[in-house]
């Protein structure tokens, strides 16, 4: 279950990691950019709780990322990031808010370029980039960046196989960088396990998703508390890439569907998403070819891309868990409450404390 030990008032346990030393955050904890979910509401209740929040821009045009940062920065007056897509065409546009606005942190879902590492270090921005690979989080190392995260297979996003218990090790080994660990974290007996391999802290996304904090709606948070472990799949007939999500009725039928229709629903969302975001169709197609580029996608691929952002949309902002996807971390399973982001951080930052009381080691200063 959630592995909460019942509601918890603000916890007195103060961990001084890497990561809070660089960030200026109170708790080693992050809360991640997830698409249509990590907005304004949720990025100031996570700061506000003494844990880094970031806030998802891939799905804002740059006028309503700068109007979704100054928001937080109305909620909040502690630290928070903003999650930005490094492939995407209108990249140093979205580098200049972060720097214009004075945010905190620029976190990446891909490895920036060196270029833009420096760009935002120079300003500096602390820079933290999302990685699925040891190789990877040594060439983001290498470029300058601050951090990273590393997210193990168990994760929501379509980082690779590996799980976090053997990538973690793995990256904190290689790299003289502060690590921060991803997949399948959700309480305080985590973070206890991602400091002892060596972590900085631990990345959530699934578990602030499903707090009261979160504006994704309530029938969709109910079909995550509803499933099991075995109920989250990973499946590539969304857009073609590996993605974990749970086991729904459309998720099968496009399992089921022909490559055809897949086409033909992907150029629907392909316009549909250039309504959204603002991009017109030259900076599509510049974005698609740096995707192309960057990850050696087929040009169907590219196409297919346009329905991860549409599908995930219907379900966590419209309420549609039949007609929309919804992008989950194995840990989903394990979850069964809505806690504020208040509640729920106090209560892993004291399970966190407890664990290590349980194991005879002091519940402050850990490292």
């Amino acid at each position: 279950m959630s592995g909460g030990t019942g509601a918890a008032g603000p916890s007195d346990a103060v961990f001084s990691t890497a990561l809070t030393e660089l960030t200026g955050v109170r708790h080693p904890i992050v809360q991640t950019g997830m698409g249509w979910v990590a907005g304004p509401r949720l990025v100031s209740a996570s700061a506000n709780a003494g844990a880094l929040g970031v806030l998802a821009s891939a799905t804002m045009t740059t006028a309503r990322l700068r109007s979704a940062v100054r928001e937080v920065k109305n909620r909040t007056d502690q630290p928070f990031g903003v999650n930005l897509r490094a492939d995407a065409g209108d990249a140093r546009e979205r580098v200049r808010v972060i720097v214009d606005e004075g945010v905190k942190v620029a976190s990446f879902a891909l490895a920036p370029t060196k270029d833009l590492i420096a760009e935002l270090k120079d300003a500096g921005v602390v820079v933290i980039p999302s990685v699925g690979a040891r190789r990877h989080a040594e060439k983001v190392a290498a470029w300058g960046a601050d951090a990273v995260v590393v997210q193990g297979g168990e994760g929501g996003g379509h980082t690779g196989e590996v799980a976090t218990t053997v990538l973690l090790p793995q990256v904190v080994d290689a790299v003289d960088i502060p690590v921060i660990a991803a997949g399948g974290f959700h309480d305080g007996r985590g973070l206890v396990a991602a400091l002892a391999y060596g972590a900085a802290g631990i990345a959530m996304g699934t578990r602030f998703l499903l707090t009261s904090d979160s504006t994704v709606p309530d029938a969709v948070k109910a079909r995550y508390l509803a499933a099991g472990v075995t109920d989250i799949t990973v499946t590539t007939a969304v857009d073609g890439l590996p993605h974990r999500m749970l086991r729904s009725e459309l998720v099968t039928a496009l399992e089921r569907s022909g490559r055809a229709a897949r086409l033909l629903r992907a150029v629907r969302h392909a316009a549909a998403f250039r309504e959204v975001s603002g991009l017109g169709w030259t900076r599509m197609v510049r974005d698609g070819l740096a995707m192309r580029h960057g990850r050696e996608l087929t040009w169907s691929q590219v196409l297919l891309a346009a329905n991860t952002p549409m599908m995930l949309r219907s379900a966590m902002v419209d309420g549609d868990p039949r007609g929309g996807v919804m992008a989950s971390g194995q840990v989903a399973g394990l979850i069964d409450d809505l806690p504020s982001c208040r509640a729920l951080v106090d209560r892993i930052m004291t399970e966190a404390a407890g664990t290590l009381e349980r194991l005879g080691a002091p519940p402050t200063g850990a490292r």
